[in-house]
């Protein structure tokens, strides 16, 4: 038996050998990662490979258990890719997803409608649908950010877009505030073709201006063709404000970009997203759909000209 209490910390940490480490965030804005290997009334003993502290759970704001393979879940850009894909992530609770993915996904506005979007670069390279911001060159996007006693709501109107596609439904921007960043990103699905009917998903979006929303449902179909497109069917609820909004997978990862919802009298959960896939294609090609401002039908809405008046003999 063990007697002694630093023996019982080491037996502890032998039974605990193998389990997922914990990622330990603490009020004062600092982060431990360690093994929890014993937890006592208002204590946690942590080990953290080379010494074991006791962390008071007062001083916690949360406690996360992470895999060793989820360590890689900022992994950084490399090349010209604008995206990153984790690997080996594991499955966890939403609200824990929230907590970790709020501060990447955005509210975009324009002055005639607003959508979401999502931050995929830490130097503020927003994705969202194509029709949030058709026909638009004011374009603001709002993150929330969290701080230490409250959520900070951050507005940048320096927006540039960077790649449109009416066709795929798809727009690429980047904030462009000299004095940002680095913005907190999310990571595409690694394999999206894993997806299966039934898998739960969930949604964080601004439907109808209510900002940070989080719907939750299941993948319906896997592959759902509509006027020629691929599709994701998902019973997530998706409504307007939703558009160009995340759809993640319990891994924490982005399986599709929220695009419509089919609204009917007696229809009911009926959304439907545009496939990582399809969204990693328009990413890697898109200097074929650069924005090109001379180009009257790739953003910019030009008003009709005035009419002429009419001559004194008419």
């Amino acid at each position: 038996m063990c007697k002694m209490r630093n023996v019982i910390l080491l037996c502890f940490l032998v039974l605990s050998a193998g389990h997922a480490a914990h990622r330990i965030e603490l009020k004062g804005g600092a982060a431990l990662r360690g093994e929890v290997i014993l937890e006592r009334a208002g204590v946690y003993f942590v080990d953290l490979g080379y010494d074991i502290v006791q962390v008071p759970k007062s001083a916690v704001s949360s406690l996360q258990a992470i895999s060793e393979e989820a360590s890689s879940i900022e992994v950084p850009v490399l090349g010209d890719s604008l995206y990153r894909v984790a690997q080996g992530q594991a499955d966890q609770p939403i609200r824990e997803w929230v907590n970790q993915l709020g501060e990447a996904v955005a509210l975009v506005q324009t002055p005639t409608g607003l959508g979401s979007g999502f931050v995929i670069h830490p130097e503020g390279y927003v994705v969202t649908n194509d029709h949030v911001i058709a026909g638009e060159h004011r374009i603001s996007v709002t993150i929330f950010k969290n701080s230490e006693r409250q959520l900070e709501r951050v507005t940048y109107d320096n927006v540039r877009i960077v790649a449109s596609s009416a066709e795929l439904d798809l727009a690429l921007l980047q904030i462009e505030d000299g004095e940002a960043g680095p913005f907190k990103t999310v990571a595409l699905a690694s394999v999206d073709d894993a997806l299966r009917e039934g898998q739960t998903v969930f949604a964080i979006g601004s439907p109808l201006g209510l900002d940070r929303t989080v719907s939750e449902g299941i993948i319906s179909v896997a592959n759902r063709v509509i006027g020629g497109r691929l599709y994701l069917q998902t019973t997530t609820q998706i409504n307007p404000g939703n558009s160009g909004g995340p759809l993640f997978n319990l891994k924490g990862e982005v399986v599709g970009v929220n695009n419509m919802k089919i609204a009917a009298v007696g229809a009911e959960g009926l959304g439907f997203s545009i496939s990582s896939r399809v969204l990693k294609s328009f990413l890697d090609n898109r200097d074929a759909y650069a924005f090109d401002p001379r180009n009257p039908n790739a953003g910019f809405r030009y008003l009709s000209p005035p009419a002429m008046p009419s001559s004194a003999g008419e």
